[in-house]
């Protein structure tokens, strides 16, 4: 499935305990719909070497929202078929 949100989109968090956060996109994976935002779903990983360390953890695709550059509110995107088409005009 292709996802319509891409690396460097700034995305919003609709659902789970960082509901409301916003950041831009770090990593994608579309083959299994997450993706890892800035700043959000911090956890701490152990090394040996460089001891404690903190990185973003992935979210699923439908937790998040895009936000418009120019507005910088999240969108509401409706997929259009001819049978919506036909009955809005």
């Amino acid at each position: 499935m292709k996802l319509k949100i891409k690396k460097g989109d700034t995305v919003q968090v609709i659902a789970g305990s960082d509901k409301g956060k916003k950041g831009p996109v770090i990593e994608v994976k579309p083959t299994a719909m997450k993706i890892k935002i800035q700043g959000v779903k911090v956890q701490t990983h152990y090394d040996k070497k460089d001891g404690l360390l903190k990185k973003e953890g992935f979210i699923d695709y439908s937790n998040v929202k895009l936000v418009e550059a120019k507005t910088a509110k999240a969108t509401k995107e409706k997929k259009t078929t001819k049978k919506t088409a036909a009955k809005s005009k």
